[in-house]
């Protein structure tokens, strides 16, 4: 793992299209309910089976509610050979702290209610 990230710095790289990506290690049901726009659903109990996924990532930001459990699922993706060469770090302050900041947005197509500022 390369450290931790702020909430402001993965919503820059978003907003720059950068090349990264966002693992949200939560459920799909807590996913579903909201997350990061362009973040995608890997839950913790995935990850060891679908490590090979981040193959080749250049960057991988892991984000979870609080900013702990993405710790340890970022030293997790950092300890594989493939993502070796890859930047790996965990948001800090988790999803609570984005969604207070910048909030968290629902899956296009649901109606489950507007964008969400935190589901904490």
């Amino acid at each position: 793992m390369d450290g931790e990230i702020t909430p402001a710095e993965v919503k820059d790289l978003l907003e720059d299209d950068a090349d990264v990506r966002i693992v949200d290690i939560r459920d799909e049901r807590q996913f579903r309910q909201s997350h990061i726009p362009e973040s995608e659903n890997v839950p913790f109990h995935e990850l060891t089976q679908r490590i090979e996924e981040f193959e080749d990532a250049e960057r991988i930001v892991t984000v979870c509610p609080h900013g702990k459990a993405s710790i340890q699922a970022a030293n997790l993706i950092g300890s594989y050979e493939g993502s070796a060469d890859a930047t790996v770090e965990s948001m800090a302050g988790g999803l609570e702290e984005y969604g207070l900041q910048f909030g968290l947005r629902r899956p296009e197509g649901t109606d489950e209610g507007p964008d969400v500022q935190s589901p904490f």
